[in-house]
């Protein structure tokens, strides 16, 4: 006779690969449907057993639906956004979180209430602030806009970390004679790597897969990211389905391998609270 305990193991995987399963699907439908061809996918439906092999979809995608040039215009802005964003939050924690600044507590609930507010609200003044200041329609205007609106959750999460790192090792570099930015370099930077792989993670996919900002403060089709042009791409291939589901592969890929590069540090991370 099967224990309880052993029942309840059983009902456990079997519910996880369940929903794993149910997970998986509308990935695997995807993947299914940018490897048909347009005769088959419009003849047969896009729910039907695939009937052919077209792998000339992505290529369809990546030069003629511009996802190309798309994803050099996501890795230009993500990138030093995140390392833009993590260097500023970093300094910023250390500050609030290893010395007594004057309205510390205020500062920081200011920078948690900032993320409280809908994004939606602010479209217009910055959209409109961008024109003032002859900065609309630029790569360098939708970095500035990522740092400003991800800078305060950085600095809040990364300062709640901070202020964990034990006092007597920095008592102990002072005694030593070291200064505020070696300490914040060589000893509670390094210490942070756990969070800062987490936050990156998260910041490259956040601002990679952004569409609201990028699509407020670009015009210009040829500098317009991954998910806009994803969206330009739906309009061009209205009802070719299997370039846009190779176009949404495509757009994918580089968000799900930052994650897989950064995963044990991603899931040292999100633990740290529960062990300490």
């Amino acid at each position: 006779m099967i224990s309880s305990k052993r029942l309840r193991t059983i009902g456990f995987h079997t519910g996880a690969s369940a929903l794993s399963l149910l997970w998986f699907l509308p990935i695997a439908l995807i993947l299914i449907i940018s490897f048909r061809s347009t005769d088959d996918v419009l003849g047969n439906g896009l729910n039907a057993l695939p009937h052919s092999f077209a792998p000339g979809n992505y290529s369809s995608a990546w030069s003629g639906g511009g996802m190309q040039q798309a994803l050099i215009n996501s890795a230009i802005v993500a990138v030093p956004a995140v390392l833009l964003t993590l260097l500023l939050g970093s300094m910023a924690a250390f500050a609030l979180s290893r010395y007594r600044i004057p309205f510390r507590r205020t500062l920081i609930l200011l920078m948690l209430g900032g993320n409280l507010l809908p994004p939606q609200i602010l479209l217009v003044p910055v959209a409109k602030l961008s024109q003032v200041f002859g900065l609309y329609d630029s790569l360098a205007t939708l970095i500035v806009v990522e740092i400003g609106f991800g800078l305060g959750f950085y600095v809040f999460v990364l300062q709640g970390f901070m202020r964990t790192i034990p006092a007597e090792i920095q008592q102990a570099a002072l005694i030593d004679g070291a200064g505020a930015w070696q300490i914040y370099f060589r000893i509670v930077l390094p210490l942070t790597r756990p969070a800062l792989a987490a936050l990156g993670a998260l910041a490259f996919t956040w601002i990679f897969n952004d569409l609201l900002w990028p699509i407020t403060v670009l015009i210009t089709q040829s500098k317009m990211p991954v998910t806009p042009a994803l969206l330009s791409l739906q309009g061009q291939f209205v009802s070719y389905w299997n370039v846009i589901a190779a176009g949404s592969v495509i757009a994918a890929i580089p968000t799900v391998a930052v994650f897989l590069r950064f995963q044990k540090h991603f899931i040292a991370g999100l633990n740290l609270g529960a062990v300490k």
